[in-house]
């Protein structure tokens, strides 16, 4: 599925992407990259876009190519120490904004939610925390899944306003789909990834116990929990 770019050219959006993956260790030193196919079908681009970006990343000492073999992440290379650059904080302050329309929506969503629940609706819950525990397993950053139990918790609630502007947010509306969270929080992505679930089922338990009033505190946390993480490492020291 083609990527959808936001910021800068393509290649720097996948250079981005790419280092994210390296300094994350998701490619280990001395890892092969997939291959330039591969990159062209997962990032929707042109062979020129990646090997523009793959030399971008050779010239920072990233990676390295071997003729007719594939490109490898370099055994030395470095690993970034945790900051955030000048960009990165426009995108926090953006995260950050839609994370308060978030809690302001999803708050009274989960109490809606938990008075209004069926088996359907609970279905789509436990579904969409199984998938992010899968996509978890799977080295996948759960954007998808993430958005599935949120949706589920939108739909419950029997007022298609509530669902209708989840959608229109869209992936918008997880900071990770646009912040490197894993950094900020100083946290791997499977330890993020998990606790977040962990919250998720918080919130599910309240809902699926009708218990409008500890759905929207486990939904609170939830959220606020989300944007103080972000707040607070934007503003670590570097």
């Amino acid at each position: 599925m083609a990527m959808e770019f936001r910021r800068g050219s393509l290649s720097e959006q996948i250079v981005e992407v790419m280092q994210r993956r390296i300094h994350s260790g998701e490619y280990a030193r001395g890892d092969k990259l997939p291959t330039e196919l591969e990159l062209v079908s997962e990032f929707g681009v042109s062979r020129t876009v990646i090997r523009e970006a793959i030399a971008n990343l050779k010239s920072g000492g990233l990676v390295t190519t071997r003729q007719g073999v594939g490109v490898f992440v370099q055994q030395s290379a470095p690993l970034r120490p945790f900051f955030i650059e000048a960009g990165d904080l426009d995108r926090v302050a953006e995260a950050v904004s839609i994370l308060e329309l978030r809690i302001a929506l999803e708050v009274e969503a989960a109490a809606l939610a938990a008075a209004r629940r069926d088996g359907d609706s609970l279905t789509a819950m436990t579904n969409a925390m199984d998938a992010m525990s899968a996509a978890i397993l799977a080295g996948d950053d759960a954007i998808q899944s993430d958005l599935a139990f949120h949706r589920a918790i939108a739909a419950a609630t029997d007022n298609m306003h509530f669902l209708k502007l989840f959608n229109y947010l869209g992936e918008l509306s997880v900071p990770r789909a646009r912040v490197n969270t894993f950094a900020i929080a100083q946290e791997s992505r499977e330890d993020y990834l998990n606790r977040v679930n962990s919250e998720h089922g918080r919130v599910f338990d309240a809902i699926e116990a009708g218990d409008s009033d500890g759905a929207r505190g486990a939904m609170r946390l939830h959220l606020i929990g989300s944007k103080e993480r972000l707040l607070a490492g934007s503003k670590r020291p570097v």
